[in-house]
């Protein structure tokens, strides 16, 4: 019963997706991985910041998804801070690509162009690396940084959402602190479900105990008896088995 009780308490570790699980950290996997490429692919090995800032905005992108995952298990507002740093690493990262391609007078794909379409569709219907890591020796300056733009706006947008959820978890389980109560309160409650179970019983318990010690007592007073006359039987038995052997043996004698 005990080990019962402690399944029915409430965990205070809230349950959260795995972070590998989550789409939108898969698409921020890809962002940064992708990004790398394209710093090697188009800007200048040195003497431009923006290589050494796009790839740290995907990596802080990248990284505090995971970190923010892993402390929502005890902090809700730890997560929410890690995710809105997130989403500011990929603000940043996103507003990097804009700008490669303003300064170079390439094109930002809008729904008008005809490429636009079928760009969003490959990246809202492929999350993993291997599904993009093909093509980055393949697409053009002006393709990848599209398709960067296109994953920045996605992920964005999908941690947007996962952030509403938390959000809503947050008002109606609470935080650790709240958790932590309610598993305190639901186990004080059953222990004292179970006592007032136990109190209740023990008189039908005890009216039991009773009735089986009066059983017993009757029982061994009939045993008692019972052994009496077997064992005045026996002695008897025993005489007279003795008055005939002499009776016999008297006989005998001329």
């Amino acid at each position: 019963m005990a080990e019962e009780s402690k399944k029915d308490v409430p965990s205070i570790f809230r349950s959260v997706p795995k972070w590998q699980d989550l789409r939108f950290y898969q698409k921020a996997e890809v962002l940064y991985q992708m990004t790398y490429v394209f710093c090697e692919r188009f800007l200048p090995k040195h003497g431009d910041c923006t290589v050494d800032q796009m790839i740290q905005a995907a990596r802080s992108g990248k990284q505090n998804i995971v970190e923010g995952s892993e402390d929502g298990k005890t902090s809700t507002a730890m997560e929410v801070n890690l995710l809105n740093v997130a989403r500011s690493s990929i603000g940043e990262l996103r507003q990097d690509y804009n700008d490669f391609l303003k300064a170079r007078h390439l094109k930002i794909w809008t729904p008008d162009d005809e490429r636009f379409q079928p760009m969003q569709d490959f990246t809202k219907a492929h999350n993993t690396l291997g599904d993009y890591e093909c093509f980055f020796q393949q697409w053009t300056a002006e393709e990848m940084a599209n398709v960067g733009l296109t994953l920045c706006y996605q992920v964005d947008a999908m941690m947007n959402k996962y952030l509403q959820g938390v959000e809503e978890i947050f008002v109606k389980e609470g935080g650790v602190k709240e958790r932590m109560h309610k598993a305190r309160t639901d186990y004080r409650r059953q222990q004292d479900e179970r006592l007032a179970e136990l109190e209740c019983t023990l008189p039908q318990l005890q009216q039991q105990l009773s009735a089986a010690q009066a059983d017993a007592a009757r029982w061994k007073a009939a045993y008692d008896d019972l052994k009496q006359r077997a064992l005045a039987a026996y002695y008897r038995q025993q005489d007279e088995i003795k008055a005939l052997k002499q009776q016999l043996e008297e006989r005998r004698q001329p």
